[in-house]
């Protein structure tokens, strides 16, 4: 499936600025890491991966990670995007445990770009190209604090990829370093 396929299936399903913009980020973050760890010739996969991962979730939130599938099958995805679709949910939603590098990177980015576009707006900046790794440890701390995002998931993410949690923090800034105003 190529990205503006990906991106008209999105759009069919969604609509609200929010859900668009934060399926834009975590594609743009998994393009990133593709290309960090090595799996550059993947990086178009990586992002479709990215792009549709909630692709069910403004319509059916009861549903997310389960009605999922039926839509991304009915547009002729291939199993492996449909599971990696489903395992970003493993543990929450979804039984389908993140296997590949690739999937265990969607589980540990998908609440962190969340919680670093929630750190980001209350920088008078508005950006994360001056967000120091210091100031997102200590949101990332304030439970209190975008508070929808969850630690546990970026915490299991980090012991799933084996890097500690300072590692996934600071390489998901950079990601969004990237390609974020």
């Amino acid at each position: 499936m190529t990205r503006d396929e990906a991106w008209s299936l999105l759009n069919e399903y969604n609509h609200e600025p929010f859900h668009l913009q934060h399926a834009e980020t975590v594609e743009g973050v998994m393009r990133w890491f593709a290309r960090e760890l090595g799996y550059g010739e993947e990086e178009d996969f990586w992002g479709v991966v990215g792009l549709l991962h909630d692709i069910d979730f403004e319509q059916w939130p009861e549903e997310h990670c389960k009605k999922c599938v039926e839509l991304l099958q009915q547009a002729g995805a291939d199993e492996r995007l449909i599971h990696a679709v489903v395992s970003h949910g493993y543990g929450l939603c979804s039984d389908v445990e993140p296997e590949h590098q690739m999937e265990k990177v969607l589980y540990a980015t998908d609440e962190l770009t969340g919680l670093i576009g929630a750190a980001a707006l209350m920088r008078p900046s508005k950006s994360v190209q001056d967000m120091e790794l210091k100031s997102l440890k200590k949101k990332f701390k304030d439970k209190k604090f975008a508070a929808g995002c969850s630690r546990d998931v970026i915490t299991r993410g980090a012991e799933r990829l084996g890097w500690e949690l300072d590692e996934l923090l600071d390489r998901t800034l950079a990601a969004m370093r990237s390609f974020c105003p």
